[in-house]
């Protein structure tokens, strides 16, 4: 997300009623609710993370302890452990 100049994208009008209120401030508009996007959407985070989670719980079925599993994907076992109440 980059600055974009007001006098580039607003009405005249629309910029001149702006000023009254946050002259000389940066401000952010928020997207419509509707144009949002969830948590991952544009990247393949949510699956990569979806397909370690899988892995974990396969690893602990095969006999792997919250100890090694802690190890082997740099985590604590609290989150191993929330991880596996999760895959059930």
């Amino acid at each position: 997300m980059g600055y974009q100049n007001p006098i580039d994208l607003l009405p005249k009008e629309l910029l001149e009623q702006l000023q009254e209120y946050v002259e000389g401030q940066i401000i952010y508009i928020p997207k419509k609710k509707e144009n949002r996007k969830l948590w991952g959407e544009n990247t393949d985070t949510k699956q990569f993370f979806s397909s370690r989670n899988r892995q974990i719980y396969v690893d602990f079925q095969n006999g792997m302890d919250l100890g090694q599993l802690s190890e082997k994907y740099f985590l604590t076992e609290k989150s191993i452990q929330r991880i596996i109440k999760q895959q059930k």
